[in-house]
């Protein structure tokens, strides 16, 4: 996986260092992702609370950084302020504020990422691009939090340049944020399916699964 990650990142012309491989490890086993983390993978995402804090407990001697991308609900936040590094799928202003409050302060700002909801899909979360400069400016406000950039999960297309067009849309919104004064370096978009199309577009991090581990029981 990190060969083609490097392979589509010389393609776009950029540099490979530049894209992150996120290993979604949601529903593998802890011994499964401790012989991966073994192997050099450092960053894990995972999208069920209580399936990831019985993992994050068993492996806590490791220094791994946890990503949270699932849909995060209000009487979940404490568990993700406390526990996980980063959020991918911010996408609400009181959710926002919850997890300022909850971040312990010994553990550090939370980096978060801006969830867009790019097209009326049922079940997928995100904020609205109208509504993406005043939920930054919220986030931008909220001293335990640390605005990192955007995340998307695009409609499934099998076309690249439609793909791309998806990707750059969201590339476009962060760097309309940041001529507004933000300082976004993060675009978390991109699986094993879309994966090239979203480096040529600009992501600095891809969320890939079974590619890594294989598929799920």
């Amino acid at each position: 996986m990190r060969a083609r990650i490097e392979a589509a990142a010389r393609s776009a012309g950029r540099d490979p260092a530049e894209v992150r491989l996120l290993a979604v490890s949601k529903q593998q086993p802890a011994d499964v992702v401790r012989a991966a983390a073994e192997a050099g993978q450092r960053e894990f995402g995972e999208n069920y609370l209580q399936e990831a804090r019985a993992k994050l407990a068993s492996l806590r001697d490791l220094s791994l950084s946890w990503h949270f991308i699932g849909q995060l609900q209000g009487n979940k936040t404490r568990e993700v302020a406390e526990d996980f590094q980063w959020v991918h799928t911010l996408d609400r202003g009181r959710i926002a504020q919850r997890l300022n409050d909850q971040r312990p302060h010994h553990a550090g700002p939370l980096d978060v990422l801006l969830q867009v909801k790019l097209a009326e899909e049922a079940g997928k979360g995100g904020v609205s691009p109208d509504e993406i400069d005043s939920l930054a400016e919220i986030v931008a406000g909220l001293p335990r939090l640390r605005l990192r950039g955007l995340m998307c999960i695009p409609p499934p297309e099998t076309e690249v340049e439609r793909q791309r067009a998806w990707f750059r849309r969201t590339r476009e919104l962060a760097d309309d944020l940041n001529r507004r004064g933000h300082s976004l370096d993060t675009l978390s978009m991109g699986m094993s399916a879309d994966l090239e199309a979203a480096v040529a577009e600009g992501a600095t991090i891809v969320r890939i699964g079974t590619a890594v581990f294989g598929p799920r029981d």
